[in-house]
């Protein structure tokens, strides 16, 4: 397996509901789809997230699979996902890797790439 068989999407969303902007607390939401174009199945074994604030505070998120699964996908279908991140600032990015086993046992890691995280803004 490949990793470029694997197509990571990523569609962050601010929540206001959960967000104290007063109390430098930003929440976004994210949705992954993660979409098998190879020829065998792969199962994600685990998630390394860098998550960058605009003050240039980074935090790590590693872990065993994602929302506590280990998903096996099989060629042509794909596994969405929806999780959350906090950020002291109302804008940052976040990117990472996901390591991942093919149906032959071999490990590969598949590329996140950066997404921007940011407040909306209104124009008056």
């Amino acid at each position: 397996m490949k990793p470029e068989h694997i197509e990571v999407q990523v569609m962050p969303r601010y929540l206001p509901e959960q967000s104290e902007p007063d109390q430098q607390q930003y929440v976004f939401a994210y949705t992954v789809r993660i979409t098998n174009h190879g020829p065998e199945l792969a199962q994600i074994i685990s998630r390394h997230w860098v998550i960058t604030d605009a003050d240039q505070q980074v935090q790590e998120v590693r872990g065993l699979g994602v929302v506590g699964q280990q998903p096996v996908i099989r060629p042509g279908e794909s596994f969405e996902y929806t999780s959350g991140c906090p950020l002291r600032t109302p804008m940052g990015t976040m990117r990472g890797v996901y390591h991942c086993v093919g149906e032959n046992g071999v490990p590969f890691e598949v590329p996140i790439h950066e997404v921007s995280l940011h407040f909306p803004r209104t124009l008056h």
